[in-house]
């Protein structure tokens, strides 16, 4: 019970709500990289607001399941190597420049980066059980096979980018993975 005779408190007075238009851009990259480090099994509402510095509630308001997160950055991350795929493939001016380009694409950019390794793996994981997530590897696929289609027919686009999937996969998961030796070759033999 309170004090009658206690002076009235003053008002707490509210913090100013800090603008902060970016943040659901922090957390879909704070996502990524929790991803990266614990895995979709590991990752959480709670880390993924943490790691982007913000309250908890940030995450109900910006996203209305975890599910929803995982789409949103999976999508970024695919988005961003087929990005890499346009780049490498428009750069190319003829067929040959087109096979140099692949094999640096994979060697490079794909095997490159431990946390797109990492995130590559993790989504094809969660794609096996998510029909919503298979959404996001299928567009990263028809995306990928139209930068190769610059360079080589349709049918041949689509195996390559089964053979560069398997080569990233392979490497990712090996204890002995291909060099960029290995890689070359197997990307000329494909061609021949």
């Amino acid at each position: 019970m309170s004090d009658p005779t206690a002076a009235p408190r003053p008002p707490v007075p509210r913090r100013p709500r800090r603008y902060d238009p970016g943040r659901r851009d922090r957390l879909i990259d704070a996502a990524l990289t929790v991803i990266t480090e614990r895995g979709v099994a590991g990752t959480t509402h709670r880390e993924i607001a943490r790691l982007a510095d913000v309250p908890l509630g940030s995450m109900t308001y910006h996203f209305t399941s975890l599910r929803e997160v995982l789409i949103e950055a999976f999508t970024r991350h695919a988005e961003s190597v087929a990005h890499v795929f346009d780049e490498r493939l428009s750069a190319a001016r003829d067929r040959e420049a087109a096979v140099e380009a692949v094999i640096a694409l994979v060697s490079d950019d794909l095997l490159g980066s431990r946390h797109d390794l990492v995130l590559t793996v993790e989504l094809y994981v969660a794609a096996a059980r998510d029909p919503a997530l298979r959404t996001v590897t299928q567009a990263w696929m028809a995306r990928s096979r139209r930068a190769l289609e610059r360079h080589f027919d349709v049918t041949t686009a689509r195996e390559l980018d089964a053979l560069i999937e398997g080569l990233v996969l392979h490497s990712a998961l090996s204890t002995d993975p291909m060099t960029p030796e290995q890689i070359r070759h197997a990307v000329h033999r494909f061609l021949r």
